[in-house]
């Protein structure tokens, strides 16, 4: 009967958890490029009371004999599904119709942050001259690019911020994310690729908010062998969408339902210290 006990106990606190996650992920239901989270159980050791045996010429096998000990968490999953498309028609937001990430850096490059996140702007400039304003993210991490030739072709190793001078007519951004701008002669000027990195297994990523992700020993790392293939519609990498952004992939439908299982699980591993708990207590009342 205490085995029982602990066992409700495991089970509560592993549907409190599952209950933090679904919470966590209705909260962000609105959050551009979040990726929804899920719990998988798995169950702890078992008490062996009996052995196996195998058969013999006068009589059968004999199968194991065990006891649960309860269940635990075995993942805290992280679902890189495709969220939905938000028309918003700013130049400046975007999303990866596909694998990818954006690749952000507040050091000049240095450390390397990733999110699928597109909704950047234009920040003040450096103030010089020509003032140069930078493609950001709304934290002010500065987007990272690959140069480009006269002809917009990226070039190999040469990664770059994302900069047009102040006084430009207009810029552009395509599907391949290749950024121009007309300059003050009427002339088209080519400035940098957005890199677009891609990852062997994207729920290795590791969450840092911000809507931000860290590469981990499990990620795999953004190498590519060509630095011109770190480029949207390349080596399996996403098309941009140009003036929309994608949404949450947190499904309310589901989380509802899933909300209501692990409420209902919770509340039946109350009812097990319970009954535990009434066993114990007519156990004491036998000297009575």
């Amino acid at each position: 009967m205490l085995r029982a006990m602990y066992s409700g106990i495991a089970g509560m606190r592993g549907f409190q958890t599952k209950l933090d996650v679904i919470g966590n992920n209705i909260a962000n239901v609105n959050t551009t490029g979040f990726k929804a989270g899920r719990v998988m159980f798995k169950d702890m050791l078992s008490q062996t009371v009996g052995g196996a045996a195998r058969p013999g010429a006068n009589i059968g096998g004999i199968n194991p004999r065990q006891i649960g000990l309860g269940s635990t968490i075995s993942a805290i999953d992280t679902l890189h599904t495709q969220g939905s498309a938000q028309t918003t028609n700013v130049p400046t937001d975007m999303m990866v119709n596909g694998e990818g990430f954006f690749v952000l850096s507040n050091d000049g490059g240095s450390t390397l942050y990733y999110t699928r996140a597109g909704n950047f702007s234009w920040d003040g400039g450096t103030g010089g001259s020509p003032n140069l304003k930078s493609l950001v993210a709304p934290n002010g991490m500065k987007v990272q690019g690959i140069a480009v030739d006269a002809n917009g072709n990226p070039i190999n190793n040469v990664v770059t911020d994302i900069r047009i001078p102040d006084d430009a007519q207009s810029f552009s951004i395509d599907d391949k994310g290749i950024v121009s701008y007309v300059d003050a002669s009427g002339n088209k000027q080519y400035v940098a690729a957005i890199r677009i990195a891609k990852f062997a297994n994207p729920g290795g990523l590791l969450k840092t908010g911000d809507n931000l992700y860290t590469s981990t020993a499990n990620s795999g790392a953004d190498n590519p062998a060509q630095w011109t293939d770190a480029v949207a519609g390349q080596k399996g990498r996403g098309m941009l969408i140009v003036g929309a952004l994608e949404m949450s992939n947190v499904d309310l439908s589901n989380e509802f339902a899933e909300m209501i299982v692990a409420q209902r699980g919770f509340q039946a591993n109350t009812r097990i210290i319970t009954t535990s708990d009434e066993i114990l207590q007519e156990l004491v009342n036998l000297k009575r």
